[in-house]
């Protein structure tokens, strides 16, 4: 099997307008995928398209080897957990009942949790840390424990794929770095993980790889430290970065605006 994930010179546009053109792209199996570049140029529509929520004008999205067409919509929802931008949760519902909503793809309408759906329950939320507060309502819970919460809900699915939109926006820099910690573990396990995010340092460090778009079109995909070289910082976001001795290996700090 190839990559759980790959795009085939996609192509997205709303009426006249083209958000996306001609990526082409695979994301591997085990390794966390960063997708980078400044407001508007495409990110979120990226992973929309990937789970069929805008529809591709051209080119294919593949799902573990066959094209997403094939697949119906719940065993789509299977093979991809989906962390959409802006996820909330102020409900006044137990956290252990909304991470129960993550086995929804495994169970027929209004059936009650088989014993595989408590374990994957039980299992999303001590991965991500949220097992001691599990009993409590989300909408009492900080920015930080519902963003545990929200990722345990995805993980709960069991797929091989995640599709994280954001998910450490509006978060203190302590739990912006516990949550790119919690994809990390999930990428060892060997989920294919795509993240959208701005920090371009957090996503230097914590990403194997990095796609880089601007204005809708793949300005490069590689490993960091080329995703994110000078030239490509430059046309991109308009900055050039602080580049510290030690290597390649360091994370890549936006210093000044060009």
């Amino acid at each position: 099997m190839g990559a759980p994930l790959t795009l085939e010179n996609v192509r997205v546009q709303y009426g006249d307008r083209v958000v996306l053109s001609d990526i082409t792209a695979s994301f591997d199996a085990g390794r966390i995928t960063g997708l980078v570049g400044p407001n508007g140029a495409g990110k979120t529509s990226l992973l929309r398209a990937c789970v069929g929520l805008l529809p591709v004008s051209s080119g294919g999205v593949r799902v573990l080897d066959f094209p997403r067409a094939h697949w119906s919509r719940e065993a789509l929802a299977r093979a991809i957990a989906y962390l959409p931008q802006g996820a909330e949760a102020h409900w006044p519902v137990e956290s252990r009942r909304l991470v129960a909503l993550g086995r929804m793809p495994h169970r027929a309408p209004f059936s009650p949790l088989a014993a595989s759906d408590l374990a994957a329950i039980d299992d999303a939320l001590a991965r991500c840390d949220a097992a001691p507060f599990a009993a409590r309502r989300v909408d009492r819970l900080s920015a930080g424990e519902r963003a545990r919460v929200l990722l345990a809900r995805a993980l709960a699915t069991g797929a091989p794929i995640l599709l994280a939109d954001e998910p450490a926006a509006h978060l203190d820099p302590a739990h912006q770095l516990r949550l790119m910690e919690l994809l990390r573990e999930e990428a060892n396990r060997g989920t294919g993980v795509v993240v959208t995010m701005h920090d371009l340092t957090a996503a230097s460090r914590f990403c194997d790889a990095l796609l880089v778009l601007k204005g809708g079109r793949m300005l490069a995909h590689g490993r960091p430290a080329e995703a994110l070289s000078d030239a490509n910082l430059a046309e991109a976001f308009g900055v050039s970065p602080l580049r510290q001795a030690g290597g390649e290996a360091l994370p890549v700090i936006p210093w000044k605006r060009i």
